[in-house]
């Protein structure tokens, strides 16, 4: 298979006019070596006018995509979660990972949910998840693996609760790309990064829409202000 896969590749470099010299090979790999590395953005949508606006498109597109969304205070953020889980007759139960943004709400309020650490076994109802960015364009949360924040509660639980600071929702993938390189540092990514726009769902089957196919079959998320 592999006489026959250079073969074929070999024609095709033949036919672009690229057959055999190696400086020109060389430039070529440079040439993408040197995109890589500078991470060129393409066309970008036109923003939303100002951080309000673009908050503001977020949730809508959320709610548009089938999540509930509400904005709260971050003193207020117990007090929310609590309300959602009984607003749908849930336990006051969660499964959460090691955050420390999750860790600091201010769980001692009344009636504050019960936590449990770690990463879900399938057997939660609920989990709460701390998003890293928001996507304004499609009111999409960014979120990416490890202990704070796994991502078996991003999929197993039937509902999920994600929170996203308001500083942290930008308009396009673009910005919320490169604020990822930044946190991580160049040429090192998360071991898996998950883009979440509405719950899930799927129409693959007769065209009749299934809520809760490959996930949660309810999405809330909150807007966290200062």
């Amino acid at each position: 298979m592999t006489g026959a896969r250079d073969l074929i590749l070999g024609r095709v470099r033949e036919s672009l006019g690229r057959a055999g010299a190696t400086g020109e090979d060389a430039a070529r790999r440079e040439r993408v070596a040197t995109r890589l590395r500078e991470h060129p953005k393409g066309v970008v949508p036109e923003p939303a006018d100002g951080k309000d606006a673009v908050i503001g498109q977020f949730m809508a597109k959320a709610q548009a995509a089938g999540a509930t969304v509400e904005k709260v205070k971050r003193d207020d953020i117990a007090r929310a979660v609590s309300a959602f889980l009984r607003s749908h007759n849930l336990p006051q139960q969660l499964r959460m990972g090691a955050d420390r943004r999750l860790k600091r709400i201010a769980w001692q309020t009344r009636g504050a949910p019960e936590r449990r650490a770690g990463p879900s076994d399938g057997n939660d109802l609920a989990g709460l998840s701390y998003a890293f960015a928001g996507a304004g364009e499609t009111g999409t949360l960014v979120l990416f693996s490890g202990a704070d924040n796994p991502t078996t509660v991003n999929f197993l639980p039937e509902n999920h609760i994600v929170l996203v600071d308001a500083k942290d929702i930008a308009f396009d993938y673009e910005t919320v790309w490169s604020k990822l390189r930044r946190k991580t540092g160049a040429g090192t990514m998360p071991r898996t990064v998950n883009l979440i726009t509405g719950p899930s769902r799927s129409a693959d089957i007769e065209q009749t829409l299934i809520m809760g196919a490959h996930g949660p079959v309810r999405l809330h998320v909150i807007v966290v202000t200062n």
